[in-house]
């Protein structure tokens, strides 16, 4: 365990081998070579963030996306569902697919299972045989054609891991350029006392290998089939 006395004497001997003493504040001044980490893609609108997303996301994350209203997102995804041969269908308990319609939908078609923050053994085995699981990422980004989920006791991560298919809902407002822009909003919220997720998964694409011959492989050790339902919610 490095405490802060043998951290102080590995420093100190680590200044003498420079020969210079220890220093306790920044010497000199270093200005940022770009800010291409804060500002790449910044300059896009909404529907340039949109169509850059889903361009990225299905020429190099192999995804296939679908763009709808928020009127008619629950018709939107029993089509996805039912282009995968429906089956089992496990859901987050995510408000934001009640608010849609989306769990309703689902249930009134499909065996379905909501992920319960009592059932841990349940939501696992059921996500386990799952065809189907279906998500809602709290944000999309343009740069990978990534998304990001939050998880939480009400949201595990399961749902998007097991199933064969793994169908993520996203607020087209919610696409952002790159994952610097995620990381300052989690600061702010960290800032204000917000309690931080669980975990934050960052996915792009379904699961995949090119180690073998440079030669990209789909279905490795996840989804073999990642779709992305965005509802154009501007």
């Amino acid at each position: 365990m490095l405490d802060q006395q043998n951290r102080q004497q590995f420093l100190d001997h680590l200044a003498a081998q420079l020969g210079r003493p220890p220093r306790k504040t920044v010497a000199g001044h270093y200005s940022n070579v770009t800010a291409q980490p804060t500002t790449r893609l910044t300059d896009l609108t909404a529907d340039q963030r949109c169509e850059e997303f889903v361009k990225v996301a299905q020429e190099v994350m192999a995804v296939e996306c679908s763009i709808t209203t928020p009127g008619e997102a629950a018709a939107a995804l029993l089509a996805l569902c039912e282009q995968q041969h429906g089956g089992d269908v496990i859901l987050n308990d995510d408000p934001r697919l009640n608010q849609y319609g989306l769990t309703q939908a689902v249930q009134a078609h499909y065996p379905t299972h909501i992920w319960s923050a009592q059932s841990a053994v349940e939501n696992r085995t059921f996500a386990e045989k799952a065809n189907i699981g279906i998500v809602f990422a709290e944000y999309g980004l343009v740069e990978s054609g990534g998304v990001v989920l939050y998880s939480a006791a009400e949201r595990g991560r399961s749902s998007s891991l097991l199933p064969q298919v793994s169908i993520v809902v996203i607020n087209k407002s919610s696409i952002q350029p790159r994952v610097a822009q995620v990381a300052e909003i989690l600061h702010q919220q960290a800032a204000q006392g917000v309690r931080m997720p669980s975990c934050i998964n960052i996915i792009s694409g379904p699961s995949s290998t090119a180690d073998i011959e440079l030669v990209k492989v789909i279905g490795v050790h996840g989804p073999i089939k990642q779709i992305y339902l965005i509802i154009d919610d501007l």
